[in-house]
């Protein structure tokens, strides 16, 4: 009986429950996209395409081992190879056929003979045994049998319009050479990366890694199963990764392996905060729904029904529409998780080669955690009405008390200082950590504002409602008295506006704010007057010596970077590795590095060696002069001595190696940047010049100013900054519907107030303008308090990274005041127009308030 009176009054109470309809079921599709998010991560499915043929590929180590959780492996930044004695060995295995290996080099084609400079991310030259790996097969011409031949795949032959028996010329581990194409290759399978086939004294001439092959592709022998030879082989060659199936894709795309860790905290973090936001919203918005009918319920209860049974009927009214809403967000989270995806795919979050998975683990997971909010949230809402008396109740629907459960108010003051201790905390931690610390600071924030909102609304209006009638003038007196005794209502809308205002401010300020820090801490370690960087796999050896000659050049050295970790003794970084540049030593020219050196010197800085920040070698108790054991980025270990100490920042600080030490542990094995300093009375303008005149000859090659410095740095630190945008455009879009639905409501409710007002004389305008007002104390009121409350975070992580005014673009907050108020009076407007539609007389005997 309770189910069939519930079932029956929904279709009386069409806008309330669309609104908890919508926000159920954008709140559910958000979260069955994050479940599909963290299941790509953990499965990190890609489709191995010029590898498509081999059964089984084999690589090098899949990463680092943490010393103090070994369980934990850490992807490398660079490709971690196999000496060419393991092919033999893995040849040896009991059940391979052919064990075929690849080496890989950065090979890009130039068009008509003109600079290209893309491609440097793809490594596109390999030998030709190694076109079976892809089940390549000519199409025209034959196989490279001498140096300077070349054989095409044949979607880049076609693209460029080259047959068998032209000249080309291709930029060649940086060098521009001339190569005739002795033929034209089809892969077996659609292949994205172009790829081209050298002999095999062109391979031993252009591997960056002598003595090491990137991959290697196995074949079994007939009747032999692949996943049983892959476990032999893992048995017998220890120390290698090998793969079946798709997870091959991860050693033929480099980017996979790492882009797990950012999609887990994209998921996690994203997944947590939708979690808090769709608890807020939904409560604000069934709580209001509740509130609403709170005469009706009296009634049931004055007429004989129980509390259980009122409890009961909300439960079953709220939940029937929740799991409509729940069904319905399953479509939605698969195309709110697919572009999600493709949006972190196309700013770089991911490689487009990863495939995103959402199987029904991810449906199930966020089905059931939105079904248990919506019922957490119906059955405290319905607690009060079910619990009041039936006199009290008519009372509290009349006028509804703005005052909070004792309850609430303690769980207000909870979450109000875990925003003080958050903050507190993130000031004493690394600029690098604080934003972990401190992020969350807004959601405590806005939890403790959703559980003070009545009161909250009710102090506004008696604060601040004189000055609110002497600047809006006469129509704000009605419009402040209904804010004070509509409070509970006015609360459910402050909610999500609060929310939305203060995760926008918070989480972009704290970004830029620590993006700037970073980028200036990178930048502040280098000095240089003319940067030569190349998009075509690196600057080549014959390259840097032309550039060190030139006249005016007072200091060349190369720029490399990369990262890893003090294996020994362990530095504690874990999947956070420290930040590794290789310069060239100090010469009389002085040093590209402006670090200063508290103890030792640069001029130490050859071989084997290393010089570390002065506060890392504190908290290791490393002193001049000691071995250290460093995990390089390709996964080797390296026995380096410590020539100097560096008076770094605290935060982002780096570990300089000898670029020529740490060029050979790099993918491509060539830096990708030469920092150069003028000599004594040369001018940096001139210098420039001078260095662009001369790079016009070489492929894919372009001088800048010292700015050029901190692009490819500020490129890389913008991906990440991305992941934070992302998150907040989502959350705030999630706020921006529920306060659209709270103050739809809330204005649909009062119809038959506004028939009274409109036959006690005011016009439409009238009411319209009280309307605006009070949607303007709600907007004004949510926007001070999410400031408020940004400044949780922003401050702490500005002074984190020793600033006291958090930076960022002005245009971010003028765009979130922007937003709330077109948020709130558009809805406001329209709402108001369709609840006076009908004539005051029709409209004062509608049921309901």
């Amino acid at each position: 009986m309770v189910l069939n009176l519930a079932l029956s009054s929904l279709k009386f109470r069409a806008a309330a429950s669309l609104a908890s309809f919508v926000a159920i079921l954008i709140g559910c599709g958000l979260l069955i996209a994050c479940a599909g998010l963290f299941e790509t991560a953990i499965v990190l499915q890609a489709q191995p395409q010029r590898l498509a043929s081999a059964p089984i590929v084999v690589g090098g180590s899949a990463g680092f081992k943490l010393p103090d959780e070994e369980s934990q492996v850490v992807p490398y930044a660079e490709r971690a190879g196999l000496p060419e004695a393991q092919v033999a060995k893995i040849a040896g295995v009991q059940g391979v056929q052919r064990a075929v290996p690849d080496v890989s080099f950065a090979a890009v084609l130039l068009p008509d003979g003109a600079p290209q400079t893309s491609g440097s991310s793809v490594l596109s030259g390999h030998g030709w045994d190694s076109a079976a790996l892809g089940g390549y097969t000519l199409r025209e011409g034959g196989q490279p049998q001498a140096p300077g031949q070349v054989v095409l795949d044949s979607a880049t032959a076609a693209a460029a319009g080259i047959k068998a028996g032209a000249t080309v010329e291709l930029a060649v581990d940086g060098q521009k050479q001339g190569f005739t194409v002795s033929g034209i290759a089809e892969p077996a399978l659609t292949v994205q990366s172009p790829a081209f086939f050298f002999s095999n004294g062109d391979v031993q001439r252009f591997s960056p890694h002598q003595g090491q092959v990137g991959l290697v592709g196995v074949f079994p022998a007939d009747g032999v199963d692949a996943g049983e030879l892959a476990g032999r082989i893992a048995d017998q060659v220890p120390g290698v990764s090998v793969l079946t199936g798709d997870d091959r894709g991860a050693a033929e795309f480099l980017g996979v392996d790492a882009s797990q860790l950012p999609l887990i905290l994209l998921a996690a973090v994203f997944g947590g905060m939708v979690l808090v936001v769709m608890a807020l919203v939904v409560s604000a918005t069934i709580s209001l729904t509740v509130r609403q009918r709170q005469q009706e319920l009296a009634l049931l209860r004055a007429t004989g029904a129980t509390p259980k049974q009122v409890h009961r009927m909300v439960l079953a009214e709220t939940m029937a529409v929740g799991a409509i809403a729940a069904v319905c967000g399953a479509f939605l989270g698969s195309l709110i998780g697919n572009q999600i995806f493709s949006t972190s795919e196309s700013i770089g979050i991911v490689p487009p080669e990863l495939a995103f998975r959402q199987d029904i683990i991810a449906f199930a997971a966020g089905i059931v955690a939105t079904l248990a909010i919506t019922y957490g949230a119906a059955w405290f809402a319905a607690l009060s009405a079910a619990r009041a008396r039936p006199i009290q109740a008519l009372a509290e629907a009349a006028i509804p008390s703005a005052k909070v459960n004792p309850l609430r108010r303690m769980g207000a003051l909870v979450f109000g200082a875990a925003t003080v201790l958050l903050a507190a905390t993130t000031v004493f931690m690394p600029a690098d950590t604080a934003s972990a610390i401190g992020g969350p600071a807004v959601l405590t924030g806005a939890i403790a504002v959703a559980l003070f909102g009545p009161e909250i609304m009710a102090y506004v209006a008696d604060r601040f409602g004189p000055l609110i009638r002497r600047v809006a003038g006469r129509d704000a007196t009605l419009a402040v008295i209904n804010s004070r005794a509509r409070a509970v209502a006015f609360a459910a809308a402050l909610t999500p506006i609060t929310l939305a205002s203060a995760v926008a401010l918070g989480n972009v300020y704290s970004e830029t704010t620590a993006q700037k820090a970073q980028v200036a801490a990178y930048a502040d370690q280098l000095q240089a007057d003319a940067v030569v960087s190349t998009g075509n796999g690196g600057v080549s050896p014959e390259e840097f010596a032309q550039i060190r000659s030139t006249p005016g050049v007072g200091t060349a050295s190369p720029l490399v970077t990369s990262s890893g970790w003090i294996e020994q003794p362990y530095d504690g970084n874990g999947s956070d590795p420290l930040r590794l540049l290789g310069v060239a030593a100090e010469d009389q020219g002085g040093s590209v590095l402006s670090t200063p050196v508290t103890e030792g010197s640069l001029k130490n800085l050859t071989g084997d060696s290393v010089a570390l920040p002065a506060s890392v070698a504190d908290d290791l108790g490393i002193k001049l002069g000691d071995k250290i054991t460093m995990r390089l980025g390709d996964g080797a270990q390296a026995q380096v001595g410590v020539v100097a100490l560096l008076d770094s920042p605290s935060s982002y600080a780096s570990m300089v190696l000898p670029a020529d030490l740490l060029t050979a542990h790099t993918t491509s094995g060539l830096p990708a940047q030469v920092l150069v300093k003028a000599a004594g009375g040369t001018d940096a303008s001139d210098l420039v010049s001078k260095l662009s005149d001369q790079a016009k000859v070489w492929p894919g090659v372009s001088v800048g100013g010292d700015e050029a410095l901190t692009q490819n740095f500020q490129a890389s630190a913008d991906v990440e900054a991305m992941i934070n945008y992302l998150l907040a455009v989502l959350a705030i879009a999630y706020a921006a519907i529920a306060a659209v639905n709270t103050l739809a409501v809330a204005v649909l409710a009062r119809r038959r107030e506004f028939g009274a007002q409109r036959l006690a004389g005011a016009d439409r305008g009238q009411v319209r303008r009280m309307l605006f007002i009070e949607g303007g104390i709600v907007a004004v009121t949510g926007l001070v308090l999410g400031i408020v409350i940004s400044l949780f975070t922003v401050l702490p992580m500005a002074i984190s990274t020793g600033e006291i005014i958090p930076s960022g673009p002005v245009w971010v907050f003028l765009g979130v005041v922007l937003a709330v108020f077109l948020i709130v009076w558009p809805v406001t407007a329209l709402s108001a127009r369709l609840a006076m539609r009908r004539s005051p007389i029709e409209a004062v005997t509608l049921p309901g308030q």
